[in-house]
């Protein structure tokens, strides 16, 4: 399957790995590249010599292209960005921020740049700063869609830019792949498909749940991680959103250990970033600190597989899945189920 994504990215499939943390990994990555996709690294909860040591990781398990991403709000994300930008990574997906200096770097190396959106206005934005495609995350998706859903937000899109679309959210199977190919998208980001396979380290308690849990059974809210995002709805994931920060702000009290975790995760000294943080203005370090407390929930249910505590984001598309294939299987029976409706029941139509 050709479409402008395959031709700019230099793949066989036009579908992306989403960058997801603790799960969007070397052999993750790898695998998806390898089977025709582009494997998206998650740099998040990396430090910089942590990015840089999984970069060459990916680069010894495949010689596909790959790319990685970069939540540009997060402590130590423009670091990240910078290491894939000396490690000449094909493709460099950024988020929650401004990119500009990305595209300009990526360019002296032939490297391509995705923004991940959520508006037409903001991928127009994107579009005229050099961007050389955008991820289009519409209401379904897990984590940070906005409330308009992917059925309005790509043609919207694509109304208004001449670079590529890729859509996110609301795709788990060629019937997915197909209507975003109508919708007027060049490609599609799987995340919660490709969590729940044979490769995939998400925990395998969680893995179970993605394929027993409908349609209905996600939370979305902003009372997580302080932006709307949509959550696997468990125990965890109801006591954190039916928690928030608290009454009396009591949240901001639980994000200074949890702050801390993260500053280790990183490799950053806690106090620098505590800083930093709080120079960076009041509003953004309430907003990382209500992260700060996402994050923690985030691993415990990714590595440990705690469904009290732990929270996981998934998309809508958790309803439709009812295995555990490998990476190779998912993506070869999306293509091929994506083209006999395009060849079979579409053309029939006509």
């Amino acid at each position: 399957m050709k479409t402008r994504i395959t031709e700019l990215f230099g793949i066989e499939h036009p579908i992306i790995l989403s960058g997801m943390s603790w799960i969007s990994v070397p052999d993750m990555v790898a695998a998806v590249s390898n089977a025709g996709g582009l494997g998206i690294l998650a740099t998040g909860v990396y430090n910089a010599d942590q990015t840089r040591k999984a970069i060459k990781e990916i680069k010894e398990k495949t010689d596909k292209p790959f790319g990685a991403n970069a939540s540009l709000l997060f402590p130590g994300a423009a670091q990240n960005a910078l290491v894939c930008l000396e490690e000449k990574v094909p493709v460099i997906n950024f988020s929650l921020g401004k990119g500009d200096w990305i595209v300009q770097m990526a360019n002296e190396y032939g490297g391509k740049v995705v923004a991940t959106v959520t508006n037409a206005r903001h991928a127009k934005r994107a579009q005229d700063y050099g961007c050389h495609a955008v991820i289009s995350t519409g209401n379904e998706a897990a984590a940070h869609g906005e409330p308009p859903t992917t059925f309005c937000l790509v043609p919207s899109m694509s109304d208004v830019i001449d670079i590529p679309v890729i859509a996110a959210g609301g795709v788990g199977d060629g019937r997915g792949l197909a209507a975003a190919l109508a919708l007027g998208a060049d490609g599609v980001a799987m995340g919660t498909r490709l969590m729940t396979t044979v490769e995939s380290p998400l925990h395998q308690n969680y893995k179970e749940l993605s394929i027993q849990k409908d349609v209905y059974d996600t939370l979305y809210s902003r009372r997580f991680d302080g932006l709307w995002c949509r959550i696997l709805d468990t125990p965890g994931a109801e006591k954190a959103v039916k928690r928030g920060m608290g009454p009396l702000g009591l949240g901001y009290l639980r994000a200074l250990p949890n702050s801390k975790f993260l500053a280790e995760m990183l490799g950053l000294p806690y106090w620098k970033m505590f800083m930093g943080v709080l120079a960076s203005g009041w509003d953004n370090a309430k907003q990382l600190a209500t992260m700060a407390n996402a994050f923690k929930a985030m691993r415990e249910a990714t590595e440990d597989g705690d469904t009290i505590n732990g929270v996981l984001p998934v998309g809508q598309v958790t309803g439709l899945l009812h295995d555990i294939p490998t990476v190779q299987e998912v993506i070869d029976r999306t293509v091929k189920e994506a083209e006999d409706i395009i060849r079979g029941r579409l053309a029939e139509l006509v």
